[in-house]
């Protein structure tokens, strides 16, 4: 129960930094069978996926840290799900937000690519 009040209050703040920056949020936890999507947001004409990611204590290391490979294939391919519901597909990226303890959020901009 904790972490799930963590991560939601994780992502409030991962929203509300990415409305002051201007960015329009489209989705979410937009969920399909290939994962989850934080956000999806829009800066322009450029759609961002946005991972939320915060760590209570540095145990385990930063929040940063938790952004394995495999769960940035995880976020590719709901992204991939998600592109193809769209009738053309916009310039994209990926974008990490991380909230570690006590300390101010993090906003990684193009923190992984690979369409490939």
């Amino acid at each position: 129960m904790l972490k799930q009040l963590l991560g939601k209050f994780a992502e409030n703040r991962a929203e509300n930094l990415l409305k002051s920056a201007g960015l329009i949020i489209e989705a979410r936890n937009w969920c399909c069978r290939q994962g989850e999507i934080d956000l999806i947001a829009r800066e322009g004409s450029v759609l961002v996926f946005v991972e939320v990611r915060s760590r209570k204590h540095a145990e385990f290391g930063t929040a940063a840290d938790s952004i394995t490979l495999a769960k940035q294939r995880r976020i590719i391919k709901a992204a991939r799900h998600y592109l193809a519901s769209l009738p053309t597909v916009p310039a994209c990226r990926f974008d990490v937000i991380t909230l570690d303890k006590g300390q101010d959020p993090e906003w990684i901009k193009s923190a992984f690519d690979d369409f490939g």
